[in-house]
């Protein structure tokens, strides 16, 4: 397999494999330039991953308040456990939502390569 002969921005050669009657890999072919584009518009509008990572970060500060709230007797233990285990039911489902957006990331990633290799199989649609 030949290497790809684009340059990148930092003056070193693509270390890439140019795929299949190209001088280029599939990143830097401009015959793949607008599925590239398409493929990087959905990045900031699928929610990312970011989300529940912030989600995350505010339910630990939330139970971390309420336990020293406990301990500093401003809040009651009983209020506290229900409200502790209502956030463990809020961050189960929080995780949940991370694994499916996790794994339907990856059934569409799995689908556009096996389109890829289809394509390299059978380069005339024969």
């Amino acid at each position: 397999m030949s290497r790809c002969t684009a340059i990148k921005p930092s003056g070193e050669r693509c270390k890439g494999g140019a795929i299949g009657g190209s001088e280029w890999c599939w990143n830097h072919d401009p015959a793949h330039a607008d599925e590239r584009r398409r493929h990087g518009a959905r990045g900031g509008k699928r929610g990312g991953r970011g989300r529940p990572q912030a989600e995350l970060g505010d339910i630990k500060r939330r139970l971390s308040d309420l336990a020293d709230d406990v301990l500093a007797e401003n809040v009651d233990k009983g209020v506290a456990a229900v409200a502790s285990q209502v956030l463990n039911v809020y961050l189960r489902a929080v995780s949940v939502e991370l694994k499916a957006k996790e794994q339907l990331e990856l059934i569409e990633r799995l689908e556009e390569l096996e389109r890829h290799l289809e394509t390299k199989r059978d380069p005339w649609g024969a």
